[in-house]
This record gives structure tokens, sequence and C-alpha cells, in this order.
């Protein structure tokens, strides 16, 4: 029986061959913002499994958007370059959708690694970051520089240019980081946006940025290939943003050609006030999807197939997202393929001299691998 986890979903030229995709999830592992081997091991274990969709780290458009010293970034020919080298693994084994996922930290940047300690950095390395307002991030922070106007322009041609380093590295989709607290987020909730120009204020004035910056870079990015969003639906704070907010931001956005929302929560201040739990936020999904009229991708501690499959079929989202689940597990979606009795193909990958396919035989619990010289099974 067809299920719809194991189900395509199409969006604009790209067809997604299930709706399993893996979330980005940030590695701190990179040099001057170039992945190394270890992003290249990090992503390509996932391709080796099957999901319709791999998305990168949160990668700053500028250097002084990275979140840390160790975190990618998208904005010379050293960086497109490696992200390029990993893609063509990727797909050297796969026929996997591959996204990035571009962003800026504002007033969350110029940080240590979190197994360094965390905290702001000091010293060589340490910039100041900006944001919308002079907000600090934490009691003691120094508040970050309130943009001008260049700086804004400064910005929105950083993810022009880096929209077109993911084009060339052969990227199928990009993604647009607007939550967890970082710069565009910061634009979007009163809590952290005390502007008095035409990008603070009321809700259009608060979305107007977040707006022309996906506007730049869905005119840069081929139209063939979608341009999705993530989007923390709630602050969890009460005077934040909200659920409300975000339906009618999802709105416009899909008017101005968005595919996807991929709706997370929270991040922005440590007042938040969260209660976690399985598919905690695939209400959130459920209502964008629905009240907007926009695709959504939901994500948080969904971790079983029977729950993936459930969330899709009483359409609170259109793909599902997993991080943490992948991490323990990055044959996911083998053992989901078998749980719901489903075949996965993975063709293209060279082996002594044949190409293989890897087919999860579902009825009989097996793992097969299909050469020209024969099969084995495990």
């Amino acid at each position: 029986m067809a299920t719809a986890l194991f189900s395509p979903i199409k969006l604009r030229g790209l067809t997604i061959a299930n709706r399993v995709s893996v979330a980005p999830m940030c590695q701190y592992s990179a040099t001057d913002g170039i992945p190394q081997d270890w992003h290249l091991v990090h992503l390509g274990q996932f391709a080796l499994s099957g999901p319709g969709l791999i998305l990168t780290e949160a990668t700053g458009v500028e250097p002084r958007g990275r979140i840390t010293l160790g975190c990618t970034g998208l904005y010379n020919d050293a960086t497109e370059q490696a992200f390029s080298r990993i893609i063509h693994f990727i797909k050297s084994v796969s026929d996997i959708a591959v996204g990035i996922q571009l962003g800026h930290a504002g007033r969350k940047g110029s940080t240590v690694e979190p197994w360094k300690g965390g905290g702001l950095i000091e010293g060589k390395g340490a910039w100041h970051p900006q944001a919308p307002s002079a907000v600090p991030y934490l009691s003691g922070w120094p508040a970050p520089d309130p943009m001008s106007n260049d700086d804004l322009c400064r910005v929105k041609k950083a993810f022009v240019d880096a929209t077109l380093h993911a084009d060339r590295a052969g990227f199928d989709t990009i993604q647009i980081h607007m939550a967890h607290g970082y710069l565009l987020h910061q634009f979007l909730s009163p809590i952290t946006n005390r502007r008095s120009d035409q990008y603070g204020g009321d809700l259009n004035s608060r979305m107007r940025y977040p707006l022309e910056i996906f506007e730049a870079v869905r005119a840069a990015f081929p139209s063939e290939k979608p341009v999705m969003v993530r989007l923390s639906a709630t602050d969890w704070i009460e005077g934040g943003w909200d659920i409300e907010q975000s339906i009618e931001f999802c709105r416009t956005l899909k008017n101005l050609g968005c595919d996807m929302i991929d709706v997370s929560s929270g991040g922005l201040d440590q007042a938040q006030q969260i209660t976690t739990g399985p598919g905690y936020q695939t209400d959130l999904s459920q209502r964008i999807r629905s009240e907007s009229g926009i695709a959504t991708m939901t994500v948080g501690q969904i971790t079983d197939p029977i729950q993936a499959e459930t969330i899709l079929r009483t359409k609170q989202a259109d793909m599902v997202a997993l991080a943490r689940g992948m991490l323990w597990d990055p044959r996911w979606t083998w053992k989901a393929a078998v749980t719901l009795d489903q075949e996965i193909e993975l063709n293209g990958r060279e082996l002594s001299g044949a190409v293989a396919t890897i087919i999860i035989m579902s009825d009989q619990r097996l793992f097969t691998l299909k050469t020209d010289k024969g099969s084995s099974y495990a």
C-alpha cells in the first residue's frame, strides 16, 4: 500500500522522491567558513539511506553573519567549491535533493563553539554583532549595533551573492533562515525590533526587511528551483512574535513565490516558555498550512516512522524533518521503509566497476545490494 512518507513531492521543477528531510544541524567544524571533510562525511552518510532532501547547516552569507568561527559560510569561491565537492559526492550515489540554509546570525553572532564553553568570542577573531536594534541577547552582553540603511543593503547583497554561489555549486533548493532568533527573526519580533523607521513598528513594517530578502533571493535563483523559508512560528513569549503573525507573514511569502515553510519555533530569547514533547510543533505547521495555504515541513522530536506517516496523512505537514533522529541513526529512512513496507532505491553508486542499486526488500526484511555481478544480502 502506498504511504504518504514515501510519496514524491514536486516543488517547481524539483521532484523530491519522498517526504523525509534531513534537518539543518550546526557542526561548528568549518575553517574560515569552508566546509571540511567532516561535513562531507556528516552530510554524505545520509545520502546512503535515501531521504528525499538533505539540508545543510545554517550558513552565513557573510563572515560576520556566522554564529561562530566554526560555522560554514557561502561568500567566496573557496566556500562555493567546498560545497560543490559535497554535492558532487551526494549526487554520485543518489538522486537526493540537496538544499542550503542561508542565514545571518545578527545579535547571536561572534560566539564561541558550544563544546568550548559558549559565550562571546574575546580577542582575535571577534566581531561586534549587528541587529535591528540595540537589544543584547543576554544580560551582561554588549548591545549589538543597530543596522543602518547601508548595512541593510550590504546584507541583502550578501544574500543575493550567496544565492548565486549556491546555484553554481549545484544546490537544488535554498532555505532562508528566519527562525531561532537569528537576524531575520530579530526583524520580525517586536521583542528585538524596536526601530522607528520603515523596518520597525507594526507587523507590516517588521515583515518588510525579511520579505525584501526573500524577494531578492527568489529573483536571483533560477525560477525552476524552489526557495523555502525556515520560520519560528512563535517566540513562546507573551507580546512577542506569535502564530497569528506567522500566518499573515506566510500568506505574503506565498504570494511572493515561496514554495514551503519549514515550521519551527523559539530561539529568540531565553525568557521563552516551551513545553516540548513528540511532535510538539506540528500544530503550528498545521495552522500555517491550512490558514496560509502554503506547503509546510514540520520538525521537532519526530523519531518514529508511524508518527511521521500519521503527521502527513492527517495533513499536519507536507514533509517531516529529522535532526537528532538522523544523528542517532543515519539509516533511519531504510528502517522507516521496512516499518511501512516500502521500497527505496538509490542509483548510480559505482562499486568495483559495477553500478549498484541499494534496495530495501521490506517484505523479506532484507537489505539487498544489486550489481551487474549479482546480488548480496545482509
